[in-house]
């Protein structure tokens, strides 16, 4: 579990096949310092990976081909920047909102408003994502906790503060640039109740119908 507050921007090493998928090589930039042990779990632009290699300096991932597939993981080069946070532990404070690392989508950015006052980023909506995008709900960016400021049929906007376009790989985005989405679990959650569970229940519940003597 994570909190979507990113705690370094890293860069891609190395990538090279396996047999299962690819294996990625990523600096730890400021997080070189700290105790990662094998079998970790990191967020990298907002993909859960587990340390399967660590010499202080850079971590190894094995990434399965349906990770490369349903992420931007699957497009990236040595030397691209990729966002990271460690795995939340008990009593770490959960600043943003609750990220698994499990991506719904890959979204397109449309226009980057660069107004210092008021810098906004748009992204194409995905449809299986529309009904999970709430406005003024969180969703996670490339691993970025973000509240979303607009949300059309087709587009949503979140604005971007200069502490987040520093510090995470949104304040690079472009037009035509892919980012990974993970919409909120909670928004999941009770869209699967009511989608699945609850007509379910309704179907089976006993009617309230009386015999009359």
């Amino acid at each position: 579990m994570f909190t979507g507050l990113v705690q370094t921007v890293g860069s891609i090493v190395e990538t090279r096949p396996t047999t299962a998928g690819r294996r990625l090589v990523v600096a730890l930039q400021g997080l070189a310092q700290r105790a990662i042990k094998l079998g970790d779990s990191i967020a990298v632009s907002g993909v859960c990976l587990t340390v399967v290699q660590y010499d202080g300096v850079t971590v190894t991932f094995d990434v399965v081909r349906q990770t490369l597939h349903a992420t931007t993981l699957g497009h990236k080069l040595p030397g691209d920047a990729v966002n990271l946070e460690c795995s939340l532990k008990a009593g770490d404070e959960l600043g943003g909102h609750f990220v698994q690392g499990h991506i719904d989508a890959i979204t397109n950015v449309l226009q980057v408003q660069t107004q210092p006052d008021d810098w906004r980023i748009t992204f194409s909506l995905p449809a299986a994502s529309a009904p999970l995008i709430v406005p003024r709900g969180s969703v996670a960016l490339d691993g970025v906790s973000m509240t979303l400021a607009d949300v059309t049929a087709q587009t949503f906007t979140v604005a971007v503060i200069p502490a987040t376009r520093e510090n995470t790989t949104l304040g690079s985005l472009e037009p035509g640039d892919q980012v990974n989405i993970e919409t909120d679990i909670l928004v999941r959650s009770i869209r699967h109740y009511l989608d699945i569970i609850s007509p379910e229940r309704r179907c089976n519940a006993p009617t309230n119908s009386t015999v009359n003597a």
